[in-house]
This record gives structure tokens, sequence and C-alpha cells, in this order.
């Protein structure tokens, strides 16, 4: 069975042959969200493959543990379990933050809790994640931010750069019959017009609407191709690592605005780890990872995007406010940024059909970027060729 070519029911067992049923563990597995089974002590009794990837362990492992040792002490999900336990009625609450000391996250959920059937005063709890839903409402955001500059670009390139012209021409003019001391200053005005130019330039590329040039695009040729411009220059103190998933069908994009995409995030990861860190990590991955689906203004069915990259740092991670506007433009923390680098990118992957958000906590900083498989005009997946 092709890993990109979507199965059938039957294929992936979720109908059973004639005469069978289907089992207990089959619909758990096949549902997307976190499923755990306690009992009355709090024990786990059972867990579904979402919960493994959910807490990052296996269920073997997970199966070892009580609840209380996965969660924070006093946490909410703690105490709706004990609500459940003692009316014996279904509890639903949502947007609770229940923090993940053993892999370091915090993670945002809507957790509905229920006595479990079968299992005296046992307790059955699906965590249903929040940060998906809540970044797809920010992804759209972003790309209300960039068109926002977009329209600013226009303006400033054809309001600003003519009058800059003319000011550099006549500090230039005047140059020639000034003394030294004033030379200097009109020396100043042409450096300062020239800075302001630049900076209209590099705004001047979110004014472009026209169609994207694409093509097929192995990402692994691209991410190779980042790793060793960065190794060459301002990565050249930081160690590489490369998680690959090389059955990756090719992504149907732009090569070179891919290749600007990642060298923006290389960049500002190793920006953030800093040239005196001796441990710096930058980790390069690609995974597919089906089940998301974002719903935009102007398509009629939400699009999925089942091609994941990331780009992670060990480096301090997101100051706590920018976080909620890095992809803005003119959002950085750094003196000499100019907080353009993560609009571009939030701009070319919307331009691309796909999101891109980050995670951030101290030492693991991951910007993920999902996108979408390109299909054939017969409607045929491009891992079919």
């Amino acid at each position: 069975m092709n890993l990109f070519t979507r199965p059938s029911l039957k294929e992936m067992g979720a109908i059973p042959a004639a005469g069978s049923r289907i089992s207990g563990d089959q619909i758990m597995n096949a549902l997307p969200h976190p499923i755990l089974v306690l009992s009355p002590e709090g024990n786990i009794l059972d867990a579904n493959a979402a919960s493994e990837a959910f807490f990052e362990t296996s269920r073997a492992v997970l199966l070892r543990h009580r609840l209380s040792e996965l969660v924070p002490f006093g946490s909410p999900l703690l105490a709706l379990v004990e609500h459940v336990l003692e009316r014996g009625a279904t509890v639903n609450e949502y947007r609770v933050d229940i923090g993940m000391p053993k892999i370091g996250l915090d993670r945002v959920v809507d957790i509905h809790a229920a006595p479990a059937p079968g299992i005296a005063s046992g307790v059955i709890i699906l965590l249903q994640e929040r940060t998906i839903a809540d970044k797809m409402d920010r992804q759209l955001t972003h790309r209300g931010a960039a068109r926002s500059v977009s329209a600013l670009a226009s303006m400033l390139a054809h309001e600003i750069k003519n009058p800059l012209s003319g000011i550099r021409g006549a500090a230039q003019l005047l140059e020639s019959g000034l003394s030294d001391e004033d030379r200097a200053l009109t020396r100043l005005i042409c450096d300062e017009t020239d800075r302001i130019v630049k900076l209209v330039d590099r705004m001047e590329v979110f004014s472009d609407e026209r169609p994207i040039e694409r093509e097929r695009v192995n990402i692994h040729f691209v991410l190779d191709h980042v790793k060793r411009v960065a190794q060459a220059g301002f990565a050249r103190h930081i160690r590489f690592i490369e998680t690959y998933d090389p059955s990756l069908p090719p992504v149907f994009a732009n090569r070179d605005q891919l290749i600007q995409l990642f060298l923006n995030l290389v960049k500002n990861a190793a920006e953030s780890i800093g040239d005196d860190t001796i441990d710096g990590e930058i980790e390069l991955t690609t995974a597919f990872r089906p089940g998301v689906r974002l719903r935009t203004p102007g398509s009629a069915a939400p699009v999925s995007l089942p091609l994941e990259f990331c780009v992670r740092d060990n480096g301090p991670g997101v100051p706590d406010d920018i976080a909620a506007n890095l992809f803005d433009p003119f959002v950085t923390n750094k003196t000499s940024g100019t907080g353009l680098g993560l609009a571009l990118v939030a701009k070319v992957v919307g331009d691309h059909g796909g999101i891109v958000e980050c995670e951030s906590h101290s030492r693991r900083t991951t910007f993920r970027v999902l996108m979408p498989m390109h299909n054939m005009t017969d409607g045929r997946s491009s891992s079919d060729h």
C-alpha cells in the first residue's frame, strides 16, 4: 500500500471481514485524539496511539504510570477525574492548560471525562488539543498582516523611492563645493537614503501578487542546500541534525522561494542560539502527518496539510511578549533586525497554501511548516508518479 495514497477503510482494518466484529482497540486507535482509561486509583489501564504521540512515550511506558505522574501536582485534569469519580457523571472542560513536566511542554486542551463502561469506578478521558485550532486562527491573522504589508510596500515603492532619489542626487551635487566637514554631512544624507531604499526594496517582495511559478521540488534537496549555505556562513559554529522521511513525495512549489523561506528560518534559529554558544544545534525534520486540515476564506472545502517540515533549535526561545505576533511585520527582539524575515516566511507559506507556526520553549523552539500535497488534474496525488 502506498503511504501517500489514501487507503480504503477495509485496507486499514476499519471494515471487518464478514462475521467479525470491530474491536475496542481498533476504534480507540482510529481516533485522532488522545484517550486514556484510568482505574479508580488513577493508574493508566489503556491508551490509544494518539496518546503515545501526545505524551511522547510508548503505550507500554504509559501503562506503568499513574496519571498524576504525567501532569503537574494540582493539575485541573486530576480535579476533573476526581469529579467524575465522585458524581459518576460526564464532565467537559474547555481550554485547560495542562503542563507536561515529563517533556517540558505546555498543552492547552479540551477535556472530556466520563465513567468508563465495564470498569467499576474507572474513568475514560479524551483530550482534544486546542493548539492546532488556535494555530489555524493565528495563521489567518498572519495572512491578513502579510496582505497589509503588501499594500504598504506598493505605496512605499511609489511614494518614497522617487523622492529619495532626488534627495540623494541633490546631496551629491552639493558635495563638490563643500568643505570636508560639510561633505561628511552630505555623505550621511546619501548613506541614510541608501539605507531606506534597501528597506523599501526588501518590502517590495510583499507586493508581488503574480502567480507563483511552481514545479515538483524535492524538499530534502532544498534543505540540504540551505544547510550548506548556512554552514558556510552564519551557522558555521552550529551542529546540524537531519531527521528526514525519505518516502515523502515532492512538493509542488517554487524552489527559490522555498530556499528563501528555510534560509530565513535557519538564520533566525542561528541568531537565537548566538555566536558564543558551544553546543548549538539546529534540527531539520520532514514527516508525513495526516489529519491536519485547514479551511481558508474562499476555499470550498478544507485543505489537507500532511507535509510537515520543521526547523528546531536549542536557543533560549521566543520572548513571551512577541510570541503571539511573531509573524507580523516589524516584530523583532533583535537590535539590528527589521522584523520582516518571519513576515516574509508567513507570506511565502501562505502563497503555497500552507501554514507556519512556532512552538517555543527554553532550548526547544520549533518552527513548523505544514503544506498540502499536490493533486494532479486527474485527481491523483503527486506520490502516484
